[in-house]
């Protein structure tokens, strides 16, 4: 098919992304793993073929079909041209909206759904993707259908949800309606969520911060299991055990503990005084962004240990004794030792990386206070004004008050 190419492309997208996507053949055994096993979870695997066959063998071409089922979950559908056996493309589960564990208890309900079985009932919709309707992912699919039909106005998008409240009639399972194969089923989804936040703590490690953020979009607050009856404090006690993964990414990351203990008690404080659960997503957007950050700007995961130590110390106090002799002293190896491995792996001096962060740091304090240069020098661990002035000239090729003036950043 001339569009095989196009076609991987946008699976493999949407698989980035937690999306499954299928390729179902309508007189085909249809598998649980069209929506992820929730049928088969609550006894109800009769219903695959009405929930999908019934709608996908009629199937128009240059059609592309959006349904949502009585479970609140929605799927996208077409029949893809030019196969050599028919085929319907499918995309989903996906939910478009936060869902509240108060309005899946209702749904239960309705859906005769037995109460025991509700803890594994939103455990189901903690996996299953977020996906507003905006999202930047259904102009992927736009682009495709152009591609593959010839053209914006050579398909059509049509809705073809049915009457939810008449399809919840038809829901009359029993106690013992659930499959006996309902521990597979939960080891599946627990395997789901542990492989989901395996990829964002890689995220991390790597500093991939648009990679996590992607993650995150697809983020739901179900996916917290719900351990106490709080919301608030059960949704901060998750937030506490987040804080702790991304930390211990970042530090895999090649992060100095000297960088990462700050950020970490600081957001163990914004997390308690978290004033309600709509907080929540905002403050996961901040932590993930914030440790990406420190990876990106502090990993030292190309240094042997010693060189980590060794940058780790002059970057936490510039006012330091910093001199090759010191710092080879402190760590009980020779100077003319520790200043070769120094320039072997970052390819500077040591000394010449000191006087690099010292005057950094003069250049943010020129340009954001009203400090005197003495009062500068002083905190970049330089208390010779004079040489201060020599270093910062040689370094930039102005005076440290041609500098300020100047206005530059």
């Amino acid at each position: 098919m001339f569009y095989e190419n196009e076609l991987r492309l946008l699976r493999e997208t949407f698989w980035k992304c937690h999306l499954q996507t299928q390729l179902i053949d309508p007189h085909a055994p249809l598998t649980p793993a069209v929506d992820m096993g929730l049928r088969q979870l609550l006894g109800r695997e009769g219903e695959y073929a009405r929930s999908f066959y019934e709608l996908a063998v009629p199937a128009q071409p240059n059609t592309i079909y959006r349904f949502a089922d009585p479970f609140f979950c929605h799927y996208l559908y077409f029949r893809l041209p030019d196969m050599t056996q028919e085929c319907v493309f499918v995309l989903g589960p996906y939910l478009t909206e936060e869902l509240t564990p108060e309005a899946l208890l209702e749904r239960a309900e309705a859906l005769g759904v037995n109460p025991r079985e509700s803890r594994e009932w939103e455990h189901y919709y903690g996996g299953v993707p977020l996906l507003p309707e905006n999202n930047y992912l259904f102009s992927m699919m736009d682009a495709f259908g152009e591609h593959i039909w010839g053209g914006s106005g050579s398909f059509t998008v049509v809705d073809v949800t049915g009457n939810a409240e008449e399809e919840l009639l038809l829901f009359s399972a029993s106690e013992d309606a659930v499959s006996a194969d309902n521990m597979a089923w939960k080891m599946q989804m627990m395997e789901q969520r542990y492989a989901y936040e395996n990829e964002l703590m890689r995220a991390v490690e790597y500093g991939q911060s648009h990679k996590a953020e992607m993650l995150l979009e697809r983020f739901s607050l179900l996916s917290f299991e719900r351990r106490l009856a709080d919301p608030l404090r059960n949704l901060k006690n998750y937030c506490i055990i987040m804080n702790t993964l991304l930390r211990k990414a970042a530090e895999k990351g090649g992060v100095h503990p000297v960088y990462l203990d700050d950020v970490s008690s600081a957001f163990a404080r914004k997390i308690e005084t978290l004033p309600s659960t709509a907080m929540v997503q905002e403050l996961m957007t901040e932590m993930f962004r914030s440790y990406c950050r420190l990876v990106r700007k502090h990993s030292m995961k190309q240094y042997s240990p010693l060189v980590q130590k060794m940058i780790a110390c002059i970057d936490s106090d510039l006012t330091a004794d910093l001199s090759l002799h010191t710092l080879a002293a402190m760590q009980n190896v020779s100077a003319g030792y520790l200043s070769t491995l120094f320039r072997r792996e970052t390819g500077q001096t040591l000394t010449d990386y000191v006087n690099g962060k010292r005057i950094g740091l003069a250049k943010q304090l020129l340009r954001t206070t009203k400090l005197q240069i003495q009062t500068v020098a002083q905190h970049c661990g330089i208390w010779d004004v004079h040489y201060f002035s020599r270093l910062f000239k040689k370094q930039t090729g102005q005076t440290p008050k041609e500098f300020r003036e100047s206005g530059e950043y």
